[in-house]
């Protein structure tokens, strides 16, 4: 079975990111988070993933993990703890940098992520042993240090 060329783009992203809602959004689909869901469960669109995932193998899987410890958001871990009585679908929160979560008996959520530091440690491991490839890592890198400094500079002004 031919997939659209909407499909074959959420595809693409879904093996990039792992993340069902980002994937369809990227592609293009009206209601992400659903449509996302949906067409998971489609043979053709699983097949498909499975093929892309074959053709890149561990490495890249790793790479991209570590990818989004180092520089994913950690907005759904802040909304669940900050809205934790009106999370009405837990499964739609994207807490990929979570390791640990608990609830002390004291009351509340603790929340632990997994160390950013330690998976741009790693990549740059992986960026030692193919430089080419590393290279728009450490741009990106960069480019994250002279915005958080630029970020620093002006708080200081004010």
């Amino acid at each position: 079975m031919k997939l659209s060329p909407k499909h074959e783009l959420f595809c693409l992203y879904y093996h990039a990111t792992r993340n069902h809602k980002e994937a369809a959004a990227r592609a293009g689909l009206l209601l992400p988070d659903r449509t996302g869901l949906k067409l998971l469960e489609s043979e053709a669109i699983r097949k498909r993933i499975e093929e892309l995932d074959e053709q890149k193998g561990f490495k890249q899987e790793a790479i991209r993990g570590l990818k989004r410890i180092a520089f994913g958001s950690i907005t759904d871990a802040v909304r669940l703890i900050l809205d934790e009585e009106n999370i009405e679908d837990i499964d739609s929160l994207d807490l990929y940098m979570v390791s640990e979560i608990k609830r002390p008996k004291g009351g509340g959520m603790e929340i632990k992520f997994y160390d950013r530091l330690k998976a741009l440690e790693c990549l740059a491991q992986y960026g030692e042993q193919d430089a080419d490839s590393a290279l728009p890592f450490y741009r990106a890198l960069e480019s994250s240090a002279q915005k958080l400094y630029n970020r620093q500079v002006r708080a200081d002004e004010d």
